[in-house]
């Protein structure tokens, strides 16, 4: 299936990540399908649009919007899909719905945008647990080197949690200095991530 100005996706695992194994039982964590915070956000390529180049291959991995599995309720009640559903294997989604990809085991940003670790405030007398609009590149477009430590604009930062790690992605444009690299930052990932 292919399709002129969208990309088809097929989710990687199920449409909600709602459920945990503890032990050799099975815990619903979220039974609510109108909550963004346990819908599944990665997907396999299955097919790339066909009007446009693009960096992203068939195969490749990729972090999605939480929108685009989400499942909703109309005004009458009625449990709706997302716009971009075709099938419970294949949807249809924008470029600018793709936020992270993977290929050959490596994370990559798309153009114009960066993934940024936090770090850890080293002021004692802040009670801030972080720095504020600082942080080091993690995951980037080619703008920036990985591990570059920079600073950035305030709110234009995105929380993620990829792998079990939280992240901020933020527009290239929007990094606004690149410091110098003392070697005492220590990054801030808190145990729920």
């Amino acid at each position: 299936m292919y399709s002129p100005y969208d990309f088809v996706i097929s989710p990687k695992g199920e449409r909600y990540n709602n459920k945990k194994k503890v032990g050799d039982k099975e815990l619903v964590l979220n039974t609510e399908v109108y909550n963004h915070q346990f819908v599944n956000r990665n997907a396999i390529v299955s097919s790339i649009p066909t009007m446009y180049e693009t960096e992203i291959n068939p195969g490749d991995e990729v972090v999605i919007h939480h929108n685009v599995f989400r499942r909703w309720h109309d005004v009458r009640g009625n449990e709706k899909n997302s716009r971009s559903y075709f099938n419970e294997d294949n949807y249809f989604i924008k470029p600018d719905q793709i936020f992270l990809y993977k290929r050959d085991g490596e994370w990559k940003a798309p153009r114009g945008y960066c993934f940024i670790k936090p770090l850890k405030a080293i002021d004692k007398f802040n009670i801030e647990k972080e720095r504020p609009l600082i942080g080091v590149v993690k995951y980037t477009d080619g703008e920036f080197e990985k591990e570059e430590l920079v600073g950035f604009s305030p709110g234009d930062e995105y929380e993620f949690v990829i792998e079990g790690e939280r992240l901020y992605r933020v527009m290239t444009q929007f990094i606004t200095i690149k410091y110098e690299y003392e070697g005492n930052e220590e990054e801030n990932n808190p145990s729920w991530a």
